[in-house]
């Protein structure tokens, strides 16, 4: 498992490795049941805080990605469907809200952006 901490990024340390570990989740990078390194094993590997790795820990598992099991460690979840397309969901209305501020740049009308998405799935059967 891969998490890179980007001191210039204006996110807290643990948010950084929340997104990191929730994302390779999703994206099946790590498996279901799949061991993660124990909190005091990553901070050390990152040199950071215990105390900041067990709250994204702590975060991952209030939503569903991780569980832990006592005197083990913490675990990869089961895909929760309905969590992954909420997660889909939100990615989604952030690209929507992308395409709006650029369809405002070049003073696009809302029927020439539905012709647009019209247009784009035509060509995609």
């Amino acid at each position: 498992m891969d998490i890179i901490i980007d001191n210039k990024s204006g996110a807290p340390i643990y948010d950084q490795i929340y997104t990191q570990i929730k994302n390779q989740i999703i994206s099946g990078a790590l498996k279901e049941d799949e061991m993660l390194p124990s909190i005091r094993g990553l901070a050390k590997d990152l040199r950071i805080s215990f105390i900041t790795t067990k709250r994204a820990y702590d975060e991952l598992e209030r939503d569903g990605f991780i569980y832990t099991v006592q005197a083990k460690g913490c675990y990869v979840a089961h895909k929760n469907t309905e969590l992954l397309r909420e997660e889909n969901l939100k990615k989604i209305e952030e690209h929507f809200e992308q395409i709006m501020q650029l369809a405002a740049s070049c003073n696009l009308s809302n029927k020439e952006i539905l012709d647009m998405v019209s247009f784009y799935l035509e060509e995609r059967k």
